[in-house]
């Protein structure tokens, strides 16, 4: 009887495979087609702080089977750091690194393409793709800009006064400063009220532009562009990104029908492993007293993301890092949701939205650190040290005090008992 059950569900499910599998096409290698420039140039890009960036390597030759990255903050700086994935790094998702680490520990190199995590200011400056030996194919000029401003839709007459006493283009002798506005995005949630954001990116439009770097217009660059020229003045400067939210509301789309022989044949198997909300189910379990990030599983730097807890939606006019100095819990302009810490209330199920549709559930479990394996560089392991050691040399010093004493009385004793032989004789 077992042996006609499987081959029963065998024969249901080889259709299934044999649908989903499609042999892939010849494509044409765009490395073949694409030859690199003769002279190094560099193509500038602005992104938005906190999000993953993406830089690929346009050409390279058709021999060469691995790249390594190199970065530079302004070029002919000595100091460069190699980026390189000859020696392991397994960075996976953005929510495993800090805001704060370094940059050899947010990236990773997939299809030749440079991907760096949680993207900071600090990391803006030169990305050159070539190979182990010295041979450069390809160049960017990254300008990450940090959101000084965030408008929400119940800060109309606050956006107003904004602008009337700092225009959206300011204007000098030789440039022009302006807020250049990506497209709305979708509604993040859908038959409830949800939110669409658009970033505003810090441009600059002058006829005296760094001519190796290329750009969409000749006229425009980003603010923190190398093309820009140090005399403009705007290296230091107050100029930043800005972000704009309004309230949507949209409806769902239809879900696509499952028939019933397969939703027997799933179960059947034990493999559904999704909520009754029809979404995948992630668990995660977290020490108590630690900061968290959650990131929402499959989400890409254009897409609409939101959460929830629950039933409750964390609305950016509530959660969104910035409004609340003292706010344990927030979102960032990269759409993480952080804890700083987490406590044993924020266990609960965790629900996160792209494009407008439920995504996933993340089941979050809070548990108690009894214990763990301190590093020499803690600071509750350089008190012990310092501990230690002060008690080592009051010992010391206590040890060669009574040596020194008990010398002294030795020799006095010595003395005294000579002179008393004096005497007798």
């Amino acid at each position: 009887m077992p042996r006609k059950v499987l081959a029963i569900c065998f024969w249901a499910i080889c259709p299934l495979l044999l649908s989903a599998y499609e042999a892939p096409e010849d494509k044409e290698d765009i490395f073949a087609s694409r030859a690199c420039p003769a002279f190094l140039v560099f193509d500038s890009a602005a992104f938005l702080s906190d999000m993953t960036i993406e830089l690929p390597c346009h050409c390279k030759p058709e021999e060469t089977h691995s790249v390594v990255w190199y970065y530079q903050k302004q070029v002919g700086f000595m100091n460069t750091k190699v980026l390189t994935d000859f020696e392991g790094t397994t960075v996976v998702e953005s929510s495993k690194v800090g805001r704060g680490s370094d940059l050899r520990s947010r990236f990773s190199i997939r299809l030749f393409s440079l991907l760096i995590f949680r993207a900071q200011k600090a990391d803006s400056g030169h990305y050159i793709c070539g190979t182990a030996s010295g041979e450069f194919f390809y160049g960017y000029d990254v300008d990450v800009q940090e959101v000084r401003q965030v408008l929400f839709p119940w800060s109309v007459k606050q956006r107003t006064q904004v602008q009337e006493a700092e225009p959206l283009s300011i204007k000098a002798e030789k440039f022009q400063v302006f807020t250049r506005y990506e497209p709305w995005s979708k509604c993040d949630r859908c038959d409830v009220r949800g939110e669409q954001m658009r970033g505003g990116l810090c441009y600059v439009k002058s006829i005296h532009l760094h001519v190796r770097y290329q750009r969409e217009s000749d006229t425009e660059a980003s603010c923190g562009s190398s093309a820009v020229p140090r005399q403009f003045g705007l290296s230091g400067s107050g100029y930043g990104a800005k972000l704009e939210v309004r309230n949507c509301h949209t409806p769902c789309p239809p879900k696509p029908t499952t028939s019933p022989e397969r939703q027997a044949l799933l179960k059947f198997l034990e493999f559904d492993d999704r909520s009754p909300l029809g979404v995948t189910i992630h668990f995660h379990n977290h020490p108590r007293g630690s900061d968290l990030v959650l990131t929402c599983p499959g989400a890409k730097p254009q897409y609409a993301v939101a959460w929830d807890r629950g039933s409750a939606p964390l609305h950016r006019s509530q959660y969104m890092e910035g409004l609340n100095k003292t706010s344990r819990v927030f979102i960032d302009t990269g759409n993480h949701l952080h804890f700083r810490p987490v406590r044993l209330e924020d266990k609960g199920s965790y629900f996160c939205w792209l494009q407008g549709e439920l995504a996933a559930e993340i089941r979050l479990g809070v548990y108690l650190r009894l214990g763990r394996l301190r590093q020499i560089w803690d600071p509750e392991s350089v008190y012990a040290l310092q501990v230690i050691l002060a008690c080592y040399a009051g010992i010391s010093a206590l040890f060669l005090l009574t040596v020194m004493v008990r010398f002294i009385w030795q020799i006095s004793k010595e003395e005294t008992s000579a002179d008393i032989n004096l005497n007798l004789l």
